[in-house]
């Protein structure tokens, strides 16, 4: 099975063309569009794996075949004509779990042969053409760097359905072509008032954990004023919070018009002065890149959320070291303990893997203490599990499963009970909430998301409901309804 490699810079138009040739082009498009006015919509099915990055890219997918082909999402499978799988490969056997999910779509193939399917992602970059080897049927295989090609990819798969699988040149495409995708996806559709910016992509810093290197390449800023232009798009179509997502967001290094660069800290400023732009949250950070400046963005800018997720990992130096994290509890520690002197209010939350090779009880019971001393808001805990290809893979693991269970479940006692308190403290104080949508259940209520990423629903005014909807607005906090919800009454509208 051959490959082919799509570079859409490419011009493949004949200049010679003499005026009888466009003319009959001309008929032909005329014809050509006479039929897809009839034709009907194409539908196209997602499901994503993984992190945020991933969450954003399958958005990105949805909005290139819509822009190239007039395609719509459908969250019946079975209505679909094109089925993507954006996949992850941050859990153990993600392969393994990728074909199985691939058996069951083959099953529609085989009733419905003119269905496309397409693998994407992080497991796409690693197998490869061993996709199309082990599933045939798969019409499609794309990097993360190369959703951007999906129309073209699409178009061919659709040029080949009449030939058996062993004789299609495969459509495979995961090359890493720097950042460029980002020059050819359409403009952003908005739905909300909330939107994810992505501002880099991939990550150098070779955790020996970490698989996103391999998968996605090394870090690559976008320039200052593309992601400028498109905040200012978002904004422009009623977009109040900003979400800017990188792997290691706060190594934003982004060039500027005059060749100089522009750290994450100055970025940060930049999109503050956005109109329009109330609120802005970024993930995830790396706390290698959480710099001082960093910190005192946090004095000067109001619109950065009283929230901050940055990732530890563990609370033992010596787990740390063997995760090549490149820096120690008490940097950590003293970071937060900066911040926390500027943003008293400021609200935790990081990412934590239990069991990793090695773990000794004590390393475990640092992790623990680490965890009660910061008091996180929450937290991202998963037991270890290997990722093919990375150092850790190779490590020594003498801790049985039944340990880490153990000791997972301890761990999210210890944050379960935090979040608890947490937001049950938030009950009478108030607090700063985007009013996002009525609530389905309780229509004569809206609901909002505050700094904390707490939902918060307080009643309102049917005659309201234009002024408020997408408003910052202050909530006193009257009553618990659950870890992650609270009820309140509205107090003023902020901006």
């Amino acid at each position: 099975m051959s490959v082919t490699v799509f570079d859409p810079r490419i011009d493949t138009t004949d200049t010679s063309s003499t005026a009888e040739t466009t003319l009959a082009a001309q008929a032909a498009t005329a014809l050509e569009e006479s039929h897809s006015a009839a034709a009907p919509v194409k539908k196209v099915f997602v499901t994503t794996q993984g992190c945020q990055m991933n969450v954003y890219d399958s958005d990105k997918m949805l909005d290139v075949l819509g822009d190239s082909h007039g395609m719509q999402v459908t969250y019946d499978i079975d209505e679909a004509d094109v089925l993507l799988m954006n996949t992850c490969s941050i859990r153990e056997k993600a392969q393994e779990k990728v074909f199985s999910e691939l058996g069951r779509w083959r099953k529609l193939k085989e009733k419905r042969p003119d269905l496309v399917i397409g693998v994407g992602g992080c497991v796409a970059s690693q197998e490869g053409d061993n996709i199309q080897k082990r599933a045939p049927y798969v019409d499609m295989v794309f990097g993360p760097q190369t959703l951007h090609r999906l129309p073209e990819l699409y178009d061919q798969s659709n040029e080949q359905k009449g030939i058996a699988p062993k004789n299609r040149i495969g459509t495979i495409d995961i090359s890493f072509p720097s950042i460029e995708k980002f020059d050819f996806l359409p403009e952003p559709k908005v739905e909300g008032y909330k939107a994810f910016v992505s501002i880099m992509e991939g990550c150098s810093k070779y955790c020996s954990f970490c698989v996103v290197p391999y998968t996605r390449g090394e870090e690559l800023s976008r320039p200052l004023d593309d992601v400028l232009a498109e905040i200012d798009n978002l904004a422009e179509q009623g977009v109040r919070e900003i979400n800017l997502l990188g792997q290691n967001v706060n190594g934003y290094r982004g060039e500027k018009d005059d060749g100089s660069i522009c750290r994450f800290a100055e970025l940060l400023h930049y999109v503050s002065h956005v109109d329009g732009v109330e609120r802005i949250r970024y993930t995830t950070s790396h706390p290698l890149e959480f710099t001082d400046d960093i910190i005192d963005a946090y004095a000067q800018l109001p619109e950065l959320v009283s929230h901050l997720h940055l990732p530890v990992q563990s609370g033992s130096n010596a787990i740390l070291a063997a995760m090549k994290r490149n820096h120690t509890i008490d940097v950590y520690i003293d970071q937060i303990n900066k911040l926390k002197a500027i943003r008293p209010d400021i609200h935790l939350s990081s990412d934590f893997i239990i069991g990793f090779p090695g773990e000794t009880d004590q390393d475990f019971q640092d992790t623990l203490n680490l965890a009660k001393e910061l008091n996180f808001d929450h937290s991202y805990s998963f037991i270890y599990s290997k990722r093919p290809g990375t150092p850790a893979a190779e490590l020594p693991d003498d801790v049985s499963f039944t340990t880490k269970k153990e000791r997972l479940a301890e761990f999210q006692k210890v944050i379960i009970d935090s979040t608890l308190q947490k937001t049950r403290e938030m009950v009478g104080t108030t607090t700063r909430v985007l009013v996002e949508q009525v609530a389905d259940r309780h229509p004569d209520c809206l609901l909002g998301t505050a700094d904390n990423t707490r939902t918060v629903m307080f009643p309102f005014e049917k005659a309201q409901k234009d002024e408020l909807l997408g408003k910052l607005v202050s909530v006193r906090i009257t009553d618990f309804v659950s870890p992650h919800m609270v009820k309140g009454e509205l107090v003023e509208v902020l901006a």
